[in-house]
């Protein structure tokens, strides 16, 4: 009887073929590394916005507004590459809609800010707890993403913790619109109530930012 060898070459490992299939298509943008700068670029200007709201009197916020500007920048120019590149680390649709979630935490930051300049709304202390979770859920997403090819189980922790922050602000739009709606002042009410949701906006795409960069951690495990 004649035993047949075991043919240990018929089916050859995945991680060669991705070697083998990365020697002939490199990637040729560091995509990682872009979102990981937007990330930062996004916490400096949430955390622009939580200074700018304890100045007084409330300043037109210019600064904010420039960084903002320099967001959009650097998305349309990751979106130009994200067309001309071959490979990228994970989903290119994962990376734009990261990209563009983040984006519009500082955008809805910035027009909360010219909204609230604008209609002469002081910062009370339901605008001040939401945007400090805003801030503190921002901080863990640009943790995360910097984590993403790393070390997953610490993005999964950031993740969770972002979450909580976004818990958080939804708790505290429902207890503000409570008090709000008590009060005999209508124009107050109007103009804060604007404020708020705009805040909760924020707090949205960040809570859609968190459900894309979840969906990207499970694709690379």
């Amino acid at each position: 009887m004649v035993i047949e060898k075991e043919n240990t070459h018929k089916n050859p490992q995945p991680e060669k073929k991705q070697n083998l299939f990365s020697a002939f298509f490199p990637r040729e943008y560091d995509f990682e590394s872009m979102l990981a700068h937007q990330s930062d670029r996004t916490v400096s200007g949430v955390k622009a916005f939580v200074l700018w709201l304890e100045t007084r009197p409330l300043s037109n916020p210019h600064e904010l507004e420039r960084i903002e500007n320099e967001m959009d920048t650097m998305r349309h120019e990751m979106e130009d590459k994200l067309i001309r590149s071959f490979s990228t680390p994970f989903d290119r649709q994962d990376i734009y809609s990261i990209s563009r979630q983040m984006d519009y935490i500082l955008n809805f930051s910035k027009e909360t800010a010219k909204e609230m300049y604008a209609f002469g709304v002081q910062p009370d202390k339901t605008i001040l707890d939401m945007t400090k979770y805003l801030l503190s859920g921002t901080e863990c997403i640009s943790r995360g993403i910097k984590n993403l090819n790393t070390a997953k189980d610490a993005v999964e922790e950031e993740i969770g913790h972002a979450r909580d922050a976004y818990n958080g602000m939804e708790e505290l739009y429902i207890s503000g619109m409570t008090d709000l709606l008590r009060t005999n002042d209508a124009m107050y009410a109007l103009r804060t109530r604007e404020i708020y949701h705009h805040l909760r906006d924020a707090g949205r795409a960040m809570r859609d930012t968190l459900d894309i960069l979840h969906n990207a951690v499970i694709d690379l495990a």
